[in-house]
């Protein structure tokens, strides 16, 4: 049976089936009403059957697989130690060329669960190409709302995977509004929670729950490629903060399982321009000082360059602010300048990423210069998408 859905700030539970709220009447996102908790010790590596990609880890996941091309298990690798000293792990060598492919085979195995026929999400890109890309996997109907200006790869993607692109003129905001009124139609229950309209089933890598049951297997790949041990930070890109709240509640789930012992210190990156977890950890009088400006030295926003994290309110913002707290974190803004020269010296060293990729290795450079990262720490930094799809 699909689980049910449950609201971690209220307690109100919600039955499991297509017409499910997509957030709870309170306005509070949903979570899974029960969360599945392995016990014993790990395998090693060298033991693991990971043939089955990210779904190797099922015993923590409240969903069946059902949608999957055996994505997952992308590479952890060191990157050149003059340049950053860091590991890199390498998801943009997913199927759709994102970490979003992390989420959409759980949201797309959980729609078929609950025989959901139609699928919609707003996306700047990434999300929408694995939502559609995904459905046309599991032969269900989507409809993927993105701004006006998509990059044309990601428009191809998603049209060829024969799932219908909504352009939406405006913010990236616009987009996720349009979508949501899509979503609800006229139905909402009596008590206010927004169900799903006949249109479709909203599949958002922001909201929905079965997206993090996916994004959180990036905490236990990165634990078994290092023997089970736990690295000293992450340094992630935040724009909903998907792949960041992952990586919090995976390794949390690790630590409550007893496999491992410690937290790493989640670190974020976000663009100028967006900054809305920067400003609210500065309004909290916490974390390393910017200049809060919202343009780089050249008066060009870091936005303009890393479009994937143009996210003005996060879906999930108070989430990620107490994952920043619990594990000693921090989040830093970029300009286009520093996001720019890192995605040259990428490119120059053989990871041919998209533009807002290199945020998070741009931030690493500052976490070290500033002393919040120490040159000895060990650190991993996903890159999280592909320089193909910036064509």
């Amino acid at each position: 049976m699909p689980a049910d859905l449950s609201c971690p700030d209220c307690g109100r539970t919600y039955e499991a089936g297509p017409d499910e709220p997509w957030r709870c009447a309170c306005g509070h996102a949903l979570e899974f009403a029960d969360q599945p908790l392995p016990q014993g010790d790990p395998l090693p590596l060298s033991q693991l059957d990971t043939s089955r990609g990210l779904w190797t880890f099922f015993e923590f996941l409240p969903i069946e697989r059902h949608v999957t091309f055996h994505e997952g298990f992308t590479p952890l690798v060191d990157a050149p130690e003059s340049e950053w000293n860091a590991q890199f792990k390498l998801e943009y060598v997913f199927p759709t060329g994102s970490f979003k492919d992390r989420g959409a085979t759980t949201t797309l195995s959980r729609a078929v669960e609950l025989g959901v026929e139609k699928v919609i999400e707003d996306s700047s890109g990434n999300a929408g190409a694995a939502i559609a890309t995904y459905a046309a996997r599991a032969g269900l109907e989507a409809d993927i709302y993105v701004p006006a200006d998509v990059k044309q790869s990601k428009l191809m993607t998603i049209q060829r995977a024969d799932a219908r692109p909504v352009r939406i003129e405006g913010t990236r905001q616009d987009v996720t509004d349009a979508c949501i009124e899509a979503v609800e139609g006229d139905t909402a229950d009596v008590a206010g929670a927004p169900h799903q309209s006949g249109r479709g089933w909203y599949a958002s890598h922001a909201w929905n729950p079965a997206f993090y049951a996916g994004t959180m297997t990036i905490a236990f790949e990165i634990a078994a490629q290092r023997d089970w041990t736990v690295p000293d930070a992450l340094v992630l890109p935040i724009g909903h903060g998907t792949l960041f709240l992952g990586a919090y509640r995976g390794f949390s789930l690790l630590q409550d399982a007893g496999i491992t012992d410690e937290m790493p210190r989640l670190l974020g990156a976000q663009a100028t321009g967006y900054t809305p977890i920067v400003d609210a950890l500065a309004d909290e009088g916490i974390g390393l000082e910017t200049d809060g400006d919202d343009t780089a030295s050249d008066g060009e926003p870091g936005s303009a360059i890393a479009d994937g994290i143009q996210i003005a309110d996060p879906a999930r913002q108070d989430e990620i602010l107490e994952a920043i707290r619990e594990t000693d974190g921090d989040a830093i803004a970029l300009g286009a300048d520093p996001i720019e020269a890192t995605l040259d010296r990428l490119h120059r060293n053989g990871f041919y990423v998209e533009p807002t990729s290199a945020a998070a290795p741009a931030a690493l450079e500052q976490y070290r210069e500033a002393g919040v990262l120490e040159s000895d720490d060990e650190v991993v930094v996903p890159l999280t998408g592909s320089g193909l799809k910036t064509l």
